[in-house]
């Protein structure tokens, strides 16, 4: 059976809780504010450069999609932030190159350095409203809630930005384990971490090739929640 839903509220308490529920971040947690183009126009225009966030909106989604996977197999974990933020300046690159702006940068890494930074800030996400309460009920019920993303390193900051982190008590990344999800790789370590046997755990997320049917051929109970 398919577990769908619009909200965290919405999951029926008659759901038999796991040992552990596993969230996904971006989409499912918490949201860009606006737009990603919005926020992409709002900062280049501080560089002197303008334009059109339903373009920029567009062509970053392109770019996103058409990236290979963030993860860095085989690099040494110190040199892994490095990696992320090189990833992120190409998608960056692409999208302002596609818009016909990347010429009017007299500094585009200066831009983008600024950028990368303002999107560990609270001013760059919004909480959906259902997130709070939902994360409280499961908390005072006593089950372990964790966070299993294919965000980069700068998660860490973001959670505690928004005041989420003292809810979770690991947080896995794609990044911090060369795997991202659909890849089973990624929720076996995070069920490592809890010595936690699939069947015993929940993965909620928003997308349903990553989170749902990633989490179902992964042997966890897959929610699918789809806002939209």
């Amino acid at each position: 059976m398919q577990h769908h839903y619009s909200s965290l509220l919405d999951i029926p308490s008659s759901l038999p809780l796991p040992k552990v529920i596993y969230l996904d971040a971006v989409g499912t947690l918490f949201g860009v504010r606006n737009s990603v183009g919005s926020i992409y126009s709002e900062v280049a225009s501080k560089y002197g450069v303008n334009c059109q966030p339903e373009l920029l909106d567009r062509f970053f989604y392109t770019a996103f999609k058409n990236s290979p996977p963030c993860i860095f197999p085989g690099v040494l974990v110190a040199e892994i932030p490095m990696r992320e933020y090189q990833w992120w300046r190409e998608i960056n690159r692409q999208t302002f190159t596609a818009v016909g702006a990347i010429e009017q940068f007299t500094d585009f890494e200066e831009f983008f350095e600024y950028l990368y930074t303002y999107f560990t800030t609270p001013a760059a996400w919004e909480v959906y409203p259902d997130v709070i309460p939902a994360l409280t009920i499961w908390q005072r019920s006593n089950v372990q809630l964790a966070v299993l993303s294919n965000f980069d390193s700068r998660l860490h900051p973001v959670l505690k930005a928004l005041d989420l982190a003292r809810y979770f008590s690991t947080v896995t990344i794609s990044t911090e384990v060369s795997a991202a999800k659909p890849q089973p790789e990624i929720f076996a370590a995070a069920l490592r971490k809890y010595e936690c046997a699939p069947k015993l755990a929940w993965h909620i997320g928003d997308s349903l090739e990553e989170d749902y049917l990633g989490a179902d051929n992964a042997g966890l109970t897959a929610i699918w929640l789809n806002r939209s």
